[in-house]
């Protein structure tokens, strides 16, 4: 079965040099056995809950456990940081600064296999009580397209961040593309990874904000 389908991880601009310089991203839980100087851009009680939220389709194996991927860009989250008022997020810096990692899902899932890792998808957002989570592409139609790629999405903000997980890390090698708010991030971006990731391709995506 060959899926057509894309998936985008948000970052900090500032974290990408240590990105590069691990090859790769890692899980929160991942993360917290290393030494801590990334920019933190996520909901801290919700970090914490995600690191006990198993996954149905895996047992042993906790959301936290996973390096997390949209099915869209322009993400919610990215609405959060945005407006930049909720008391629950310590970041305050802005959407410009963030920046999209895209893969394919297809491809993504068979490194992981490939590297013996799990991964799984689910229907809405895994730092939820009550989602749902699949290990077979063909229940990729339990996941909510309309919502994904609503532009207006008041209401479906849950469906809207359906995920994708890859058990520990998910590696630079398989980055495809990485979407920037302006000329300014580009420049940024392009002076961070050079020829450090291979074929990757930076791209202003200002439809990619708010």
């Amino acid at each position: 079965m060959n899926i057509h389908v894309k998936i985008y991880h948000i970052v900090h601009i500032d974290n990408l040099p240590s990105i590069i310089a691990d090859g790769c991203l890692f899980s929160d839980a991942e993360m917290r056995k290393r030494p801590q100087g990334s920019v933190v851009i996520g909901m801290n009680k919700i970090k914490e809950r995600r690191l006990t939220l198993p996954l149905t389709s895996h047992p042993g194996l906790n959301v936290g456990d996973c390096v997390p991927f949209y099915f869209c860009p322009r993400s919610p989250m990215l609405y959060m940081f945005h407006k930049g008022n909720s008391p629950d997020i310590e970041y305050r810096g802005g959407q410009q600064p963030i920046v999209h990692l895209v893969a394919d899902l297809q491809k993504t899932a068979d490194w992981a296999d490939a590297n013996n890792l799990r991964w799984a998808f689910t229907n809405s957002n895994a730092g939820s009580c009550y989602f749902e989570d699949y290990v077979n592409f063909t229940y990729l139609d339990q996941v909510d397209w309309e919502s994904v790629n609503a532009k207006q999405w008041s209401g479906r903000q849950d469906k809207k961040q359906a995920e994708f997980l890859v058990e520990h890390y998910f590696p630079c090698e398989i980055i495809e593309e990485i979407g920037v708010y302006s000329y300014r991030q580009y420049e940024q971006v392009n002076n961070i990874i050079g020829s450090q990731v291979k074929r990757v391709q930076i791209k202003i995506k200002r439809e990619w904000y708010y």
